[in-house]
């Protein structure tokens, strides 16, 4: 018999880093993925985007964001993934948890960035009050915006079996 927990992996991805991420621990887990998506989708160049981000986030501005594709209330363990911006989580990633209890639920976080890793993880955990934090990840790409990842793929696949 199967005691894995039933798993949802739910992201926020605007350049592609941290949905690799979802979709490798979805693979590992054999979890169920929803990504967080906005309902007026981020547009223009990479540093207009950086710069409404770091609005947002001064801001602390929670956009609305689309229903998932799966709801949360039917798995007993969230990974909840978010690139860095400015210092935090992406601002949609503030609204599925600001919107979501997590009580009772097991919930892993990770974050993807370039080198300015902030108070990520420390502001997703004060976000989830009530949830049972069961790990915690911090993944570096490289500090050019790309997509060349610098944490070492079997330091990821060693972290998702510390917990699967």
């Amino acid at each position: 018999m199967d005691n894995t927990p039933k798993t949802l992996v739910v992201y926020f991805s605007h350049s592609g880093n941290t949905k690799r991420i979802a979709d490798k621990i979805a693979a590992a887990v054999g979890a169920d993925t929803a990504r967080i998506e906005t309902t007026v989708p981020y547009t223009g160049s990479m540093n207009e985007v950086s710069a409404q981000g770091k609005k947002e986030v001064e801001a602390g501005y929670k956009p609305k964001i689309r229903p998932l594709s799966a709801d949360p209330a039917g798995y007993e363990r969230i990974v909840v993934g978010t690139p860095t911006w400015w210092y935090t989580m992406a601002p949609a990633v503030l609204t599925f948890l600001s919107s979501t209890d997590l009580s009772g639920k097991k919930v892993i976080f990770y974050m993807t960035n370039a080198g300015w890793p902030g108070d990520v993880i420390r502001d997703m955990i004060a976000a989830a009050p009530g949830a049972e934090i069961v790990s915690t990840k911090e993944i570096l790409f490289d500090s050019a915006g790309g997509n060349n990842m610098i944490t070492p793929e079997n330091e990821i696949d060693n972290w998702i079996a510390s917990w699967k």
